[in-house]
């Protein structure tokens, strides 16, 4: 027998009281009492009844849940009344699935669609839409799914299963859910009962217009113990009303897999983007697999109060925080065995994992994290907490550092072993200090940190400022007998010895894991290099009651015939998510030489970010430019003319460098080869006052970073400036 669920609610889908007893088609509504939301399995045994009885409720006051066992098949893409006709709508499919349509008010066509499954407890609604009608455009919220164990299945459609060889885990949707034209739906679907489990959907489009009062975050799918309203006012109940501090009311054991979030099934970029992908309010246990999360205007991934036992694996979360909050997955809130494993996340605009305040840790493993922070220079993966384990992910291409941790709130214990880095702007590993403590040092973390010189260190600097090994001397030679690496570390730690193919002065990327030695109770540790050539390594500590610390500057070793290779400098690579380029050098670029003339600019109207048509023009010929030689990068570098506040600029050159890259982006452009670079008004065309002076400051620069074989004369135009 199912469990009697009793929940406070308190939505707009739900009415207080009993007015409305039968609707316009002679339907039963959702009854409450006092705000008491029933939901019980259709056959109840004479206990139930009669405590249902002893408190005072009518058979009229609950909602009868029809929980033994249906398969409902949803054949018609239309939203809007529900109303007996010829056709079963997804709105129809989930008011029949928590209670309250009753089968027999149903039409003959729509009762054809709904199947008892005897003995079994679960319902399932899947699709059999036309061929050529697979998109159900939303005219207004969808019921929150509560019943438990309730499957919405995308894949039973006529004609699933094609991928695409880029991501041949995720098959691309056939049924896809997106707001009606002009219409406001701010949730795709709202999650608010256990074991629900959401399938082969493609979701995309869901948004909320800026207004005075505060919104609740949009969210393709979001994840909640109750739908909270719309907007936030004075006539909000309070949060007591969602149960949020009693753990057991949380939905738990929901499923996310094989949807694509954001995207449409073309792969097109939607007109209007959804906010955030998958919104992880108040749940437990949940599992999101094997989707891809992609175009948000802000995070793929976002959690809020509570995401116990959050489990991301296999996903591919690419571009997303265009406008918004910029980091791929942000954690908020509890996380306590939180699991990122195996994904692909990269060409988003901040970080690929960003925590904020968390409470509990997380598991971050085997991931492939590269080419992020396209708008904000942030760290591929920020940390905050304690006990958070990062290990075996490749991590690169990013303008910050590898790892960084920061040190408020008290970090300590955060293991990091076994990744390999490549091609950033900063450490692999960066522990933070209470002493930077500006909004780039919270973003990016410090830079190195000198040996640890007082016992308050341990509380001043994150993972109590474990030291980074030092070594007895930075050049080491290898002749006829074997060379011994010599140096120094917290006693009881372990040294990981790391090969460095690329500098970036005395420090470099951790390109590959090496070995690992052990440090002895005096503080020392030995590794004996028994290789015939020379090179580049460097080394982390790790002490299990600490952490892992920063790596220690770069250390040379020659070969017999006293050579070291030097690191090389950023190698030529290829920007590209999909299919994943290998963290070796590519090929040398071709022996003949290209000549391409483009033009440098594009201009803007006062106070505005938008482009014209001229500048379009100007746009697509660097579009078609990109198309052709894949391996091209840009940055756009954003200005404004010296009016108004630095802040106030900087945030306008922003907007107008990311209407430039949306521009580019639905030409095809993927988001890794692009990116943003705001300059504000630091940057003017000229010191002049007039009219075409603040006219040509008011401009977006592209700066081509990746030009192998390409000889780029770039031209200065002014044929879309813009007077005021």
């Amino acid at each position: 027998m199912k469990t009697l669920l009793i929940r406070l609610i308190s939505s707009p889908f739900f009415s207080v009281g009993t007015h409305n007893p039968v609707g316009a088609n002679g339907r039963s509504p959702l009854q409450t009492c006092g705000g008491v939301i029933f939901l019980l399995p259709a056959r109840l045994p004479i206990l139930i009844l009669g405590a249902i009885a002893g408190i005072g409720l009518s058979w009229s006051q609950i909602s009868v849940a029809q929980t033994s066992g249906l398969r409902i098949t949803v054949n018609s893409p239309l939203d809007g009344p529900v109303q007996p006709d010829d056709a079963l709508t997804l709105r129809e499919a989930i008011e029949i699935a928590h209670g309250r349509i009753a089968i027999a008010d149903l039409s003959p066509a729509e009762q054809a669609q709904v199947v008892p499954t005897p003995g079994e407890d679960a319902l399932w609604i899947g699709f059999d839409l036309p061929a050529e009608a697979t998109t159900i455009y939303l005219t207004e919220l969808l019921p929150p799914l509560t019943v438990p164990g309730l499957h919405l299945d995308g894949t039973s459609q006529p004609g699933y299963g094609p991928s695409l060889a880029e991501l041949p885990e995720i098959p691309i949707p056939l049924v896809s859910l997106t707001p009606a034209a002009g219409v406001e739906v701010f949730r795709g679907l709202t999650v608010a009962g256990p074991e629900v489990t959401i399938r082969g959907l493609s979701l995309y489009g869901f948004w909320a217009a800026a207004r005075s009062t505060l919104t609740t975050p949009p969210a393709d799918i979001f994840i909640a113990s109750a739908p909270p309203p719309a907007d936030a006012g004075p006539a909000t109940p309070p949060l007591e009303l969602f149960d949020l501090e009693n753990p057991e009311l949380a939905p738990t054991g929901i499923v996310v897999e094989h949807n694509w979030l954001g995207v449409t099934p073309t792969g097109a970029i939607p007109e209007q983007r959804s906010a955030f992908g998958v919104s992880v309010f108040n749940g437990t246990n949940v599992r999101v697999s094997e989707n891809l999360i992609q175009h948000h205007e802000g995070s793929g991934v976002i959690t809020g109060y509570r995401a116990q036992g959050l489990q991301l694996v296999g996903n591919a979360i690419l571009g997303n925080g265009v406008a918004g909050m910029p980091d791929a997955i942000r954690l908020e809130g509890a996380i306590q065995g939180t699991e990122i494993t195996n994904n692909l996340i990269c060409g988003n605009d901040g970080s690929g994992i960003f925590m904020f305040k968390p409470e509990g840790s997380a598991l971050i493993q085997g991931n492939d994290i590269r080419f992020n922070g396209r708008r904000y220079q942030r760290a591929a993966v920020y940390v905050m907490g304690s006990n958070h384990q990062i290990l075996d992910n490749r991590i690169g291409y990013q303008p910050g550092p590898g790892v960084a941790i920061a040190a408020h709130p008290h970090s300590e214990r955060n293991i990091i072993r076994n990744n390999r880095f490549a091609l950033l702007d900063g450490l692999s590993i960066d522990l933070g200090s209470r002493r930077s403590s500006g909004v780039q040092d919270y973003q990016r973390a410090d830079g190195p940190n000198p040996p640890r010189d007082s016992h308050h260190r341990r509380w001043d600097t994150a993972n109590a400022a474990i030291n980074a090994p030092e070594f007895d001397s930075y050049g080491f030679k290898s002749d006829d007998t074997p060379a011994l690496l010599v140096g120094r570390a917290d006693p009881g730690s372990e040294v990981d010895l790391y090969w460095v193919q690329e500098s970036t002065g005395v420090y470099g990327p951790l390109t590959a894991p090496l070995a690992t030695v052990s440090v002895d109770e005096s503080g020392r540790f030995e590794f004996l290099w028994e290789r015939e050539t020379g090179g580049w390594i460097s080394a982390i500590a790790t002490d299990p009651q600490y952490g892992t610390s920063e790596p220690s500057p770069l250390i040379q070793v020659t070969g017999p015939d006293g050579i070291a290779p030097s690191p090389s400098g950023p190698a030529p690579y290829l920007a590209q998510c999909l299919p994943p380029p290998p963290l070796d050098p590519p090929g040398p670029p071709p022996p003949q030489q290209v000549q391409l003339r483009l033009q440098r600019n594009i201009h803007f109207a006062l106070d505005r970010s938008d482009i014209s048509p001229t500048s379009a023009q100007i746009l697509d010929g660097i579009a078609a430019v990109m198309l052709e030689y894949p391996f091209l990068t840009v940055e756009l570098h954003g200005h404004t003319d010296p009016r108004a506040s630095a802040a106030y600029n900087q945030a306008l050159s922003e907007r107008r460098a990311r209407a430039a890259r949306d521009y580019l982006a639905r030409r095809g452009i993927a988001p890794e080869r692009m990116q943003i670079v705001p300059f504000g008004l630091t940057q003017r065309r000229s010191q002049g006052t007039s009219r075409l002076d603040y006219a040509r400051d008011r401009r977006v620069e592209f700066v081509f970073t990746d030009t192998r074989g390409l000889d780029i004369i770039l031209e200065d135009q002014e044929a879309d400036i813009q007077l005021e």
